[in-house]
């Protein structure tokens, strides 16, 4: 096995190894270096022999004892080694854990990253890093501030974590509540990460998204009957099903309405359709997420890219800017108004969202307007926003796109 197979392999496995560690040792930053501790081991030794069965549960283990020995150079230099690595062991006792154990800890994790403690902005950026694995400088870009701002972030968060002694756990029944929005939130951030990474050289993570989807499952039996996460969980779903024809052999972009719709997985739209359904007809006022759901319903039953129901899909975007307004939902919206009242009105909401300013340095600004002037035949000026998205892209398929729409107007 090559090297590159063997980091593809960790990439897969790191979120849940990490939350499991975590768990075991009780500290985020013992945590992540012990795991690239064992990561370094794998390397040494997998290109030579087998690998494992079970991969994530044997990088747990080495990194347990990594961690432990860590622990033990730490201690023995601060005089206090006894009392710590008691403790410690007695959390990573000397076992290898059962995917059984393994299943919940990202729950954990998740629960953890979302204590009201943090705000909001905390409990996303602690996400994308532990749970998603992205680096600091790609967390930062996130949240358009400078490497060095985030990493202090990132540090104070976990520092809090450690030192108010919060507990890495799913609380009781009567705390999930409070923090339901936030784990919401962060599971969608897992997927969207795996629907389409930030950066890098694929336009997908499919690890991610099918992570995301059995965190959604656990948390609707964990809290049944609740319209905002059999909303989410159908949202994923519907997503989800259309990856196969999501991308070229090469890795390059299909965009929807090219889509061969007999590579979708008819099983999980079904899945889907049903969660949909019963998301809005439980009782109270229409969730988000349940709302996204319907809209990706709308695209699921479409036979055709021409047969999609697109007035409806402009109206459910009108219900969602009503009871959960932000720019991107308005970006959305234009996007859908494009196909019913054309593209120069659509261009007007685009242009009226950019000049807010509320969406600085997001590349899809550029890219809708782009293609909003393609199709009306403004050729410089859609070159021109490509190139802008071009150079806002961080993501090489998203890059490759663009470069293809200039190749095709001349």
């Amino acid at each position: 096995m090559t090297p590159s197979e063997i980091e593809i392999i960790f990439r897969d496995e790191a979120g849940r190894a990490l939350a499991t560690l975590i768990r075991l040792v009780g500290d985020f930053d013992l945590a992540e270096d012990a795991l690239q501790d064992a990561f370094a081991v794998a390397l040494e030794r997998w290109p030579a022999c087998e690998i494992p069965d079970n991969p994530r549960a044997w990088l747990v283990n080495v990194a347990k004892h990594k961690a432990i020995d860590r622990a033990r150079r730490a201690a023995v230099f601060r005089g206090k080694q006894q009392a710590l690595l008691h403790e410690l062991e007695l959390n990573a006792q000397a076992r290898d854990e059962p995917p059984a154990v393994l299943d919940d800890d990202m729950l954990r994790l998740i629960f953890t990253c979302c204590h009201p403690a943090f705000a909001a902005e905390v409990q996303v950026a602690l996400t994308l890093r532990t749970v998603c694995g992205l680096s600091t400088a790609q967390v930062a870009r996130a949240f358009l501030v400078s490497e060095e701002a985030m990493a202090q972030r990132l540090v104070r968060a976990k520092q809090k974590i450690r030192l108010a002694g919060i507990p890495y756990e799913v609380p009781e029944r009567e705390a999930l509540a409070s923090r339901l929005d936030g784990v919401l939130a962060v599971i969608y951030l897992v997927f969207t990460e795996g629907y389409v990474a930030t950066s890098g050289a694929n336009l997908m993570r499919p690890d991610l998204a099918v992570e995301a989807i059995r965190l959604g499952r656990l948390l609707d039996r964990l809290m049944p009957d609740r319209a905002g996460i059999k909303g989410l969980l159908a949202l994923m779903l519907l997503h989800d099903a259309r990856r196969a024809g999501r991308q070229t052999p090469a890795g390059d972009i299909v965009l929807l309405e090219e889509q061969d719709r007999s590579l979708w997985d008819r099983a999980q739209i079904e899945d889907g359709l049903m969660l949909v359904e019963d998301a809005l007809r439980l009782p109270g006022r229409p969730q988000p997420y349940a709302v996204q759901a319907a809209i990706a319903a709308l695209h699921a039953r479409a036979t055709s890219f021409g047969e999609t129901d697109w007035p409806q899909i402009a109206g459910l975007y009108e219900v969602l800017l009503r009871i959960s307004p932000s720019p991107v939902i308005e970006l959305n919206h234009a996007a859908a108004v494009s196909m019913v009242d054309g593209p120069a009105r659509a261009l007007d909401l685009v242009d009226a969202i950019a000049a807010r300013g509320r969406l600085d340095g997001y590349e899809l600004i550029p890219a809708v307007r782009a293609d909003l002037l393609r199709r009306l035949g403004r050729k410089e000026e859609a070159r021109e926003a490509y190139r802008a998205a071009t150079e806002a892209a961080q993501l090489e398929p998203l890059r490759r796109l663009y470069a293809r729409r200039v190749r095709e107007m001349g």
